[in-house]
């Protein structure tokens, strides 16, 4: 275990499994359509968890990258949405577009992407998150593909960060308040 963790709270073998069945529930909710199934990676975080899911996945799926900003420095978020990198294609309304998010916290970044791809003519959208912490909710916004409610706690590893370290741990670990409370 990294030495700025309080504990791991998601192993790679629990990482694993979430996964796996993430990765049938889409199977079976998209294994009749005639639309072209995308999985919307947001940026930075989510990389890691779509990759890892995209390979369990049976169906034909295509991937595409959205970057989206709610976060100023440090751990609280702005309560604005920013998008950097947007979603561009033509056959939008030919697309069930499953949103792919690391972590649901205020579920305003969900939230509003969520509207703005409907506004954009998509012809469906959903929402999967490897972690969910409903205890933090602002926003009425329930995914619908939930690996693991967590609770209230920083997290990392596993592509989330702090400070754009950390991303690269193997498990979802909690990081020890010191270290972001300097």
């Amino acid at each position: 275990m990294h030495k700025d963790l309080e504990r791991i709270l998601l192993s790679e073998k629990e990482l694993d499994t979430i996964i796996t069945r993430i990765a049938a529930e889409l199977d079976r909710d998209y294994s009749g359509s005639d639309k072209r199934l995308v999985l919307l990676c947001i940026l930075k975080g989510s990389v890691v968890f779509m990759g890892e899911l995209m390979k369990k996945i049976t169906v034909p799926v295509e991937i595409d990258f959205m970057r989206v900003s709610s976060y100023g420095a440090g751990t609280e978020t702005t309560g604005s949405i920013n998008i950097i990198l947007d979603l561009l294609r033509k056959d939008l309304d030919q697309c069930d577009i499953v949103i792919v998010e690391d972590i649901v916290d205020s579920g305003r970044t969900l939230s509003h992407l969520t509207k703005y791809l409907k506004l954009k003519g998509v012809h469906s959208v959903r929402t999967c998150t490897l972690l969910d912490k409903p205890e933090r909710r602002e926003v009425d916004l329930v995914a619908d593909y939930v690996g693991s409610v967590i609770p209230d706690e920083f997290v990392v590893g596993y592509g989330l960060d702090y400070d754009e370290k950390y991303r690269a741990l193997p498990y979802v670990g909690i990081l020890k308040r010191e270290v972001y409370e300097k």
